[in-house]
């Protein structure tokens, strides 16, 4: 739905290949867009210099690790991985070959969002945030609500990675989180960063559809910054991403949200879930 449109209007890629856990799938895809359909990932990692992951986290983690380690760009979906050990090696993977790296969190690369991100980041004097992304996407003919890793994992795997890396680029790293999840599917964090300020994040996937809303909010010294509320082109954000990612292999920029970050938010997310299991504040990061 995004990948391989954005890849394929891209001017400065040259879309090889598609490779998929369902052959069928991913030869179609390929044929609709002027690829080749590989039989294996190796097979595709071997003939690029760059790839694009469009892959549930524990299946996408070890495909990232390999073509890294094969010298391979890699432009990820959110998150990085489910395990934040397995995020770390892959960002140690990337650092040790000076490869380039973006994670696709789909609001970072959205004009109006990005701007605000980091007139926030720079203003500082920030005391708090609140982030709601709460929806529901267990309806009929939605095709999100068809993913088996949504369903388990719920909204604070898969929303919650788009809300941590929003607070992240305005308030820093966060120290200590705490947790808890109420039925069928809401998650509510509370994130003490480094500076001081605290965060608080309301994740669903499954509310009715009456209650969805997506909002973020940051209060300080300068007053209350709401984030615009602009319509997300996905394919539009997809294709600046692959821009950042173009800018960083030829060493022209370094991406604000690189897997180093990717595995940042997966480490605050895997202390979120441990609080919310055990009932008690988390450290992050040591």
């Amino acid at each position: 739905m995004v990948h391989a449109p954005a890849l394929a209007a891209h001017d400065g890629v040259e879309f090889v290949g598609v490779w998929g856990r369902n052959e069928t799938k991913a030869a179609d895809l390929a044929a609709r867009h002027g690829a080749a359909a590989y039989a294996s990932i190796d097979g595709l990692i071997a003939d690029v210099d760059a790839i694009a992951v469009a892959l549930p986290p524990d299946v996408q983690a070890p495909i990232a690790l390999r073509a890294a380690r094969a010298g391979r760009h890699l432009l990820l979906d959110k998150p990085v991985a489910l395990a934040p050990e397995q995020a770390a090696e892959i960002a140690a993977a990337v650092a040790e070959r000076d490869l380039a790296s973006v994670v696709f969190f789909t609001r970072q690369f959205q004009p109006a969002v990005r701007e605000f991100l980091d007139r926030a980041a720079a203003t500082g004097g920030w005391v708090e945030a609140r982030v709601d992304y709460v929806d529901t996407i267990f309806t009929p003919g939605n095709p999100f609500g068809a993913s088996p890793w949504r369903l388990e994992k719920g909204g604070l795997w898969d929303i919650g990675p788009h809300a941590m890396a929003m607070v992240l680029r305005v308030l820093g790293p966060v120290v200590e989180v705490a947790a808890m999840v109420g039925e069928p599917d809401m998650t509510h964090v509370l994130a003490r960063h480094g500076t001081g300020a605290i965060s608080t994040l309301s994740l669903s996937l499954n509310v009715p559809p009456a209650a969805a809303r997506q909002e973020a909010v940051f209060a300080g010294s300068t007053g209350i910054a709401r984030m615009p509320s602009e319509p997300a082109d996905q394919v539009a954000a997809f294709g600046y991403a692959v821009d950042e990612l173009i800018g960083a292999a030829a060493g022209r920029l370094r991406p604000t949200v690189d897997v180093r970050f990717g595995a940042e938010v997966t480490a605050i997310l895997a202390a979120a879930a441990e609080a919310a299991r055990t009932g008690r504040a988390v450290p992050v990061g040591g």
